[in-house]
């Protein structure tokens, strides 16, 4: 990367600076390849952040399909990880994670599950993990919106069930076509009777767009999270053992001697898989723990939508410049780094990448989608949301230690920082990760496409960034009125 005019002295946010556009030869954004090359197998810079209201199994499912990584939180129990591990690895990696429910499940029970939107099904059956002849029915996601809220999935079950068999379909775009000659909004994937996924024209389509992002044994990957107290090593070798593809050591303030500790105590494992480590924002931060056994650093210090470190304490750095220094650092020690935290737009992410991030961590964006954790709720005014809550805040510190005796835990409580909820509304155009995923990749790959690159290492070497005020940032934005 280099500036256009003079270097910047004073450190910069995202907003600070913008692209400016080369000669390229790149005649198509979907000649690029936006794979992080950061030691994982992922294909797309894309990573979700370790926080409760951000990803679950099922977030981790969907965000692996099109080539992303999730990372489960660290307060979730051992035997949580173990079991989501395990329930990712299970998910098919072309078709999508059927939604199972009874028949005498209600439309208001299925809506805390979906919202009434297109190209979403549910299917009705009995059994957990249906054959196709104990399936009723595919229930559209959209008819949630017009049925009564007592009324039985299975009485709205009705007509022929689709179905396609998977040793039938030749390719993402052969599914594409079956499903549109069918005139099926959802239907199931069978092998050998069994439903083992189902599959949208829009799915399909995805399919042909993105490639899943796998381990050796083509099941989907997924990272999980560990603190730096307590035995360290043990959780790593218990994660590592349920089949985890990335292990991340998190804490707040990465640049410390417990940091140090319990990576050493992971390093020492050999356990043959990526270790992510921080959260840091120097280049001293990037030397000891790449010394002690990190191979990708986790960068960020109070820019994410739910956290107030740096109002609190003044303690951070604008995000654009601690990705600029950390990464050229990284690339000293044949490491890389995660941007974690600061992107509201896809422009953001394309400037963390040209920045120097492999790839780009993501929390409050993701937590308003269908797949993230919790259910969906309903305000006064009809409108879609979930709850999401900083992981310094006191309904964080009362998940991680509620086992604590009440002393010791009010304790902790007194100095929790962090908003502890907030309303995150789902996007009517963009209700589920895969939208958002769709958004976002469609905007970086033009950004490398004006840099002239095709890749994330070629974008990196030949981004050419400037710096804006703020009535230059402003300009970029569209109009929210009519002329």
């Amino acid at each position: 990367m280099e500036f256009y005019g003079e270097t910047p002295t004073v450190d910069l946010t995202y907003s600070d600076v913008f692209l400016v556009p080369r000669r390229s030869s790149v005649t198509s954004r979907l000649d690029v390849d936006l794979s992080p090359g950061d030691g994982s197998t992922a294909t797309i810079p894309l990573v979700s952040a370790n926080m409760n209201s951000v990803t679950g199994p099922r977030l981790s499912a969907t965000l692996a399909r099109r080539g992303g990584l999730g990372v489960l939180p660290q307060d979730m129990a051992l035997q949580d990880l173990d079991a989501a591990i395990r329930w990712v690895k299970a998910q098919p990696a072309i078709w999508d994670t059927p939604l199972v429910l009874p028949p005498h499940a209600t439309v208001a029970e299925a809506s805390l599950l979906l919202p009434a939107t297109e190209g979403y099904g549910i299917v009705v059956a009995d059994a957990d993990e249906p054959m196709i002849t104990d399936v009723l029915g595919i229930v559209p996601a959209s008819r949630l919106g017009t049925a009564l809220p007592d009324a039985r999935l299975g009485d709205l079950a009705r007509g022929r069930v689709i179905a396609i068999d998977a040793h039938d379909i030749e390719s993402a775009r052969h599914a594409f076509d079956v499903i549109v000659a069918a005139g099926a909004e959802t239907v199931c994937v069978v092998d050998h009777g069994r439903v083992v996924g189902t599959l949208s024209k829009r799915s399909a389509l995805r399919s042909t767009l993105y490639r899943p992002a796998v381990d050796s044994s083509g099941r989907l990957i997924v990272a999980a999270a560990v603190g730096i107290n307590g035995d360290v090593a043990a959780k790593a070798k218990a994660l590592a053992a349920a089949g985890v593809d990335v292990l991340v050591v998190d804490t707040a303030h990465g640049h410390q001697e417990g940091m140090l500790r319990a990576l050493g105590a992971v390093a020492s494992l050999d356990l043959g898989i990526p270790i992510a480590a921080g959260n840091i924002v120097t280049a001293d931060g990037v030397d000891d723990l790449a010394r002690a056994g990190a191979t990708i650093l986790k960068v960020g210090v109070g820019p994410g939508a739910m956290c107030t470190t740096r109002m609190m304490t003044a303690v951070g750095r604008p995000q654009f410049s601690a990705v600029l220094e950390t990464a050229e650092a990284a690339r000293a020690h044949g490491a890389h780094v995660w941007a974690d935290g600061g992107v509201r737009y896809p422009r953001d992410v394309a400037l963390a990448l040209a920045a120097g991030a492999a790839s780009v961590m993501i929390g409050s964006w993701f937590a308003g989608t269908i797949e993230a954790p919790g259910q969906l709720q309903t305000d006064s005014d009809g409108r879609v949301y979930k709850e999401s809550w900083g992981m310094a805040s006191t309904k964080a510190v009362h998940d991680r230690f509620g086992r604590l005796d009440p002393y010791d835990l009010a304790r902790k409580e007194l100095f929790a920082e962090g908003i502890s909820s907030s309303k995150i509304y789902l996007d009517p155009q963009r209700p589920g990760v895969e939208d958002l995923i769709d958004m976002i990749t469609s905007g970086v790959r033009s950004s490398f496409t004006y840099a002239g690159a095709a890749s994330v290492s070629e974008f990196r070497g030949r981004a050419r960034v400037g710096l804006q005020s703020a009535a230059g940032y402003d300009e970029g934005k569209a109009l929210s009125v009519s002329w």
